[in-house]
């Protein structure tokens, strides 16, 4: 038999929890608000760019925004998004919408940095790394994820630190294998992937293929993912 102490106590409890989490979303959608209103780039090309406001335990952090992504307003909304999803949805079993619903999308740096000169998109900047590095930092803060899916060179470098994943490494070195992190104060774990643009033949060939498959195992075995699909 449970006494009415006890119901107070559970109840109280929930209440405390609903109230931690509507907080933590709030400031989220405030860090959103002051990404979409930074123009701190001169060489950038806006508007930012970020994912839906969610609480999960699970951040995948890509390198930039490309030129269709601000019209389209989400990150990975084009040619390499779609690839991005098919592997999720043919190793995970999880469609596109559902991942967006699921884990926060956020990247090193939230504009298009326009195009090099020597063609391709072109590599931020130091400084407009760490200029997007301030909302990062706080997302990371208000999030505490378990897991980071660091997509793309830039963004391994970035989570992992050039102690790790310096100038000379390669993604044979990182993919395929769960690596630990502090990042932005943060202890998380992180599994690598390849950026899925059609220009890299490297997810297409050995080993890069079976390294690939390998990384997507490993996150669909990794408790944060069992996590944030079960809420």
């Amino acid at each position: 038999m449970r006494f009415l102490g006890e119901d107070f106590a559970v109840f109280a409890k929930v209440r405390f929890l609903m109230s931690s989490h509507l907080k933590a979303l709030n400031r989220l959608k405030e860090v959103q608000k002051v990404i979409a209103s930074c123009r701190s780039c001169d060489q950038m090309v806006g508007p930012p760019v970020h994912g839906a406001a969610i609480l999960s335990p699970i951040l995948l952090l890509g390198q930039a925004p490309g030129p269709h992504e601000a019209a389209l307003g989400r990150p990975f909304a084009y040619t390499a998004g779609k690839t991005l999803f098919r592997w999720f949805q043919e190793s995970l079993g999880i469609s596109e919408a559902e991942f967006r619903e699921r884990v926060y999308m956020a990247a090193v740096a939230r504009c298009f940095p326009g195009k090099a000169s020597g063609g391709g998109d072109r590599v931020p900047h130091s400084a407009e790394i760490l200029n997007c590095s301030q909302h990062l930092k706080r997302e990371l803060q208000i999030l505490k994820p378990h897991l980071i899916l660091a997509v793309g060179k830039l963004a391994i470098s970035q989570v992992l630190g050039p102690e790790v994943y310096g100038s000379t490494a390669l993604l044979t070195d990182v993919v395929g294998t769960q690596l630990q992190a502090k990042f932005y104060g943060q202890v998380v774990d992180v599994v690598c992937l390849p950026h899925p643009s059609g220009l890299s033949a490297w997810p297409k060939v050995e080993p890069g293929k079976t390294l690939l498959q390998r990384a997507l195992k490993l996150i669909g075995e990794h408790p944060a993912w069992h996590a944030g699909l079960s809420g």
